[in-house]
């Protein structure tokens, strides 16, 4: 996989720094087990780097859903929408069944952290939706936080289900606080803020892939938060999807072999763009970064110190896990 290093200006005090890693890698699509498989090489060349923390897109695991707006997914009742589900589901991460064991036991081995993009098959919702959920692996293989996207954008409110603010948690690495978000939730203030108020310093955004995503976005939650920001996608192309797949030439049609063209970024408490968006292709991002940067940003702009009125301006958060059903025996 190709190394993408960006260039270091000054030498940061080394209790200041941070090596992180952005893996912009495709899925084998709907392949829960051969993708797991690319993941764990990712980071293990992320750990072979030097990486404190590897993160990767949203629903790499098995795959973002792509079919449904190549393939009339809003069809009602019709049995290839209903296959190409079940099929979906059958591929899902269940957690309670060890479906990351051998992730987890990889970052314990590897003192390495891991964001990773799954779809989560959920026992506690009775196994059969999914959600969109960022998993935050931590150096010692516990999972530290399951983040249940808080609302499916569009076409994947069709194959997603929506989640609540259990995962809304940061975590300390290093000298720094990370947190997370998926795709569209980076939109929304709200959960940025909640973020920010736990004192967030280091803001990892996944995304399924694609440069219109991320060659904005990043740059204004880097100038609004004065943190570090990571956009870290997804790629899929063509030769991603086994032959096998269901429809895959009605999948294929739309347009050439890439499907979702990436577009991982690395932003600077300022706003610089320290990488340019990577496009069409798989790489590794390795970025050393500098806590001290975001010290001397937080001194005109701490939206949740000297710059918040919270006598005025509050936010509430619940982070109850959802449940459908509780039972007292």
């Amino acid at each position: 996989m190709e190394i993408i290093r960006p260039a270091t200006p000054e030498t940061p005090a080394p209790d200041d720094t941070l090596t992180i890693g952005l893996a912009q890698i495709a899925p084998v699509w709907l392949d829960r087990e051969a993708t797991l498989a690319k993941v764990l090489q990712a980071v293990t060349e992320a750990a072979d780097q030097g990486c404190h923390l590897v993160a990767f897109g949203e629903a790499l695991v098995p795959g973002y859903p792509v079919w449904i707006e190549r393939t009339d997914g809003a069809r009602f009742n019709d049995p290839k929408q209903k296959a190409i589900y079940a099929r979906y589901l059958d591929q899902g991460v269940v957690i309670e069944r060890g479906d990351l064991d051998p992730l987890c036991a990889l970052a314990a081995e590897r003192q390495i952290a891991i964001y990773l993009g799954i779809m989560e098959r959920a026992p506690d919702r009775g196994s059969h939706s999914l959600y969109c959920s960022l998993i935050y692996i931590a150096a010692d293989g516990q999972i530290a936080s399951i983040h249940r996207k808080l609302h499916p954008t569009y076409e994947e409110r069709l194959a997603w289900a929506s989640g609540d603010g259990h995962g809304l948690r940061v975590h300390d690495l290093g000298p720094f606080r990370v947190g997370g978000l998926n795709c569209y939730e980076n939109w929304l203030p709200l959960a940025r803020a909640a973020l920010y108020g736990q004192g967030e310093s280091l803001h990892v955004s996944v995304w399924p892939g694609g440069l219109h995503n991320t060659q904005d976005l990043p740059v204004f939650i880097a100038k609004e938060s004065r943190s570090y920001v990571a956009a870290v996608s997804g790629l899929l192309r063509v030769s991603d999807l086994p032959e096998h797949t269901l429809a895959r030439d009605e999948i294929a049609e739309f347009g050439g072999e890439v499907i979702s063209n990436g577009g991982t970024t690395l932003v600077a408490p300022d706003g610089t763009v320290l990488v340019e968006p990577v496009v069409d292709r798989e790489a590794l991002v390795v970025a050393e970064i500098d806590a001290g940067r975001v010290r001397e940003e937080r001194q005109n702009l701490d939206l949740m110190g000297h710059y918040s009125r919270p006598d005025v301006l509050a936010l509430h958060v619940n982070r109850t896990r959802q449940r459908a059903v509780r039972f007292e025996d």
